[in-house]
């Protein structure tokens, strides 16, 4: 019996071993490709949503202002949520969800895909995703 057993366990072995999803890389702190912002990803409900958790090179207090409610351009953007929306599309793939970029004030769709554990593409588009532009974040150790 055990002799028959022994390859059912080898094998729900390995997949325990090899089978973390890239639901769970997404998640942690990453650097956005201007080297300077610093984005913390959670899952919510099994979906990526991001907050500014900082700067590299600026510790002094952001305000958003340049959102296109002004009533909201006093608010910081430390803990700001400027990702979310997202629905799984696949391992590691998250598509039709929103990014907000402070730079510019405006919100885009946006795609992600975790190339692997420390490189995440993120993709903004307006209307369709193959007019848009995709930068890498790369994960930052906290």
């Amino acid at each position: 019996m055990m002799a028959k057993s022994l390859p059912i366990f080898i094998v729900v072995a390995l997949l325990a071993t090899f089978g973390a999803t890239a639901e769970e890389t997404v998640e942690g702190l990453w650097l956005v490709a201007d080297g300077d912002g610093l984005v913390r990803i959670s899952l919510v409900d099994g979906n990526p949503v991001g907050v500014i958790a900082g700067s590299v090179s600026d510790q002094e207090e952001r305000k958003d202002e340049l959102n296109p409610d002004p009533a909201l351009r006093d608010r910081s953007l430390m803990g700001l949520q400027i990702l979310g929306g997202f629905r799984q599309d696949g391992d590691g793939r998250w598509k039709k969800g929103r990014i907000y970029d402070p730079n510019n004030g405006k919100t885009y769709k946006c795609n992600l895909r975790v190339v692997d554990k420390n490189r995440l593409e993120v993709r903004g588009y307006i209307g369709v995703s193959w007019v848009g532009r995709s930068e890498e974040w790369t994960r930052h150790l906290d």
